[in-house]
């Protein structure tokens, strides 16, 4: 991704920063716990194609060795 466009991107719902995840390929807002996909290079940049954060850390399992 265009580290230029990158610069100019801001999150449709707070305007604020976004962050790249180059392994997840996905821009990140961290005031809105939102992650934006980036699908062929072009970021989809529409609150109902965003994942929440806080839903998919809920939903992460639990650590190994951890007790149940």
């Amino acid at each position: 991704m265009d580290t230029r466009l990158l610069e100019l991107l801001v999150c449709p719902v707070c305007k604020g920063p976004l962050e790249h995840d180059r392994e997840a390929h996905e821009l990140i807002c961290r005031a809105d716990h939102l992650a934006y996909p980036i699908r062929d290079g072009i970021p989809v940049m529409l609150e109902s194609e965003a994942r929440d954060l806080d839903a998919t850390a809920a939903a992460a399992p639990a650590t190994p060795g951890a007790a149940a």
